[in-house]
């Protein structure tokens, strides 16, 4: 695994969080950390998580080659 792809993982992970926090708490822990959900640096993180998930969404192909399942 080399370091974007341990990135854009890491990245999938804080998303999934907060997502699951936003679920089941109704709390937004990006918002909490930095300020609210509208501040320009929680949006930029929200734009980085969203950016890391989309190219995360490359790695499925990469799964699907390597699987026997076709």
């Amino acid at each position: 695994m080399n370091v974007i792809q341990f990135i854009v993982y890491l990245l999938m992970i804080i998303g999934a969080i907060n997502w699951g926090l936003w679920g089941f708490f109704q709390y937004d822990l990006i918002a909490d950390i930095f300020g609210g959900p509208s501040t320009g640096l929680a949006r930029l993180v929200y734009a980085i998580i969203g950016l890391g998930g989309l190219y995360g969404l490359s790695f499925l192909g990469k799964v699907y080659k390597k699987s026997s399942y076709k």
